[in-house]
């Protein structure tokens, strides 16, 4: 399949800037898959699309402030931001500087700190800080929003750009669709009887960079740490023999689930992903999907339409589009049931 296979026009006063002042106050598109069919629904209709038995499964990765602006002692100006924590002072991180970055130069940091530069690691640069990194981060980084926000992130994002069940740290970007979710939502599902679950995937940069190729079969995807406990898999079993659904809070959770069942039977797993999922896929662990809205021609493009399929995607988001839905990070959210060719039987 060629990328602008998955391309759809987009106005962008329709990329959501900001959040809603209530995080369960978004708007919900509900797909079916088999047929098409769509709904115009609140997220707070979600307990009504649900029913007891089914089982929630969410990403509790949480956002590092992961994005640090600096300079070197020559002057020049340089930001980074933190892919992944290795211990202690290490990182590995996106960098950017008007020339460059060579082993043993040291960048200057707010609140009297500075990281040195330790080498390349493909596009990455790795650094070593002068203390903990992580407890630096938190105490001087700045929320990695993301580039289609066009505004710098305040202090507001710190919450606002971060699941309220976030508790493993690790990402540079929220896992999007879990952003919806707030206490009084969550209460209401567990008292209808639908049970919870966490995976962990720490969301990568990676996730914004764009299909460069136009033959998305020669599409590499980048590597995520991703943990599937034991005890969720337990928990899917029980669902699947109570005559539950597997709902996915959002593409990390599928990416994660169907990494663990790769094997052909879902196992607990803790390592690295690179899955790419694109129509043809078969899904083995995931019966229903929350999710917000995703860029054209995007990777996440491609996984809902393999999920509903491309055909009824597509529609979905020219509807979405027609009645002025929010898109992407900070926006509405959609609802979708898989088409029957792309599960396996269970």
């Amino acid at each position: 399949m060629r990328r602008a296979d998955f391309h759809y026009e987009l106005p962008p006063e329709l990329i959501a800037q900001a959040p809603l002042a209530e995080r369960s106050a978004s708007r919900l598109l509900a797909l079916d898959g088999a047929t098409g069919a769509t709904r115009d629904l609140q997220f707070r209709d979600l307990p009504d699309l649900l029913q007891a038995d089914d089982l929630l499964v969410f990403n509790d990765t949480r956002v590092l402030p992961a994005r640090v602006h600096g300079h070197k002692d020559s002057g020049g100006a340089v930001e980074i931001l933190v892919e992944r924590l290795l211990g202690g002072g290490r990182v590995v991180a996106h960098a950017r500087s008007s020339k460059g970055f060579r082993p043993g130069m040291v960048v200057r940091l707010p609140g009297g700190a500075c990281a040195t530069v330790l080498g390349r690691q493909d596009d990455l640069v790795e650094f070593e800080f002068d203390r903990d990194a992580r407890d630096y981060l938190e105490m001087h980084g700045e929320m990695p929003l993301p580039p289609y926000i066009a505004r710098a992130a305040g202090a507001a994002d710190r919450e606002r750009y971060q699941t309220v069940y976030a508790r493993e740290a690790g990402a540079v970007a929220a896992p999007t669709a879990g952003l919806h979710f707030d206490a009084g939502l969550l209460a209401r599902l567990a008292a209808k009887g639908v049970a919870s679950a966490h995976v962990t995937l720490h969301v990568g940069a990676g996730t914004f960079q764009p299909v460069r190729v136009d033959d998305i079969s020669e599409h590499r995807m980048h590597f995520e740490r991703v943990t599937v406990p034991a005890g969720v898999v337990a928990a899917i079993a029980r669902t699947r023999a109570a005559g539950g659904r597997v709902v996915a809070v959002g593409t990390t959770v599928v990416r994660s689930l169907e990494t663990a069942a790769l094997g052909g039977t879902l196992a607990p797993f803790e390592g690295e992903t690179d899955i790419f999922i694109t129509p043809g896929f078969r899904f083995r662990a995931v019966d229903a999907l929350v999710t917000n809205f995703h860029l054209p021609e995007s990777t996440l493009m491609m996984l809902v339409s393999a999920f509903a399929g491309r055909e009824r995607v597509l529609a979905a988001y020219r509807q979405a589009v027609a009645g002025r839905y929010r898109f992407f990070s900070y926006g509405d959210a959609m609802f979708i049931e898989p088409s029957p060719d792309a599960r396996v039987s269970a």
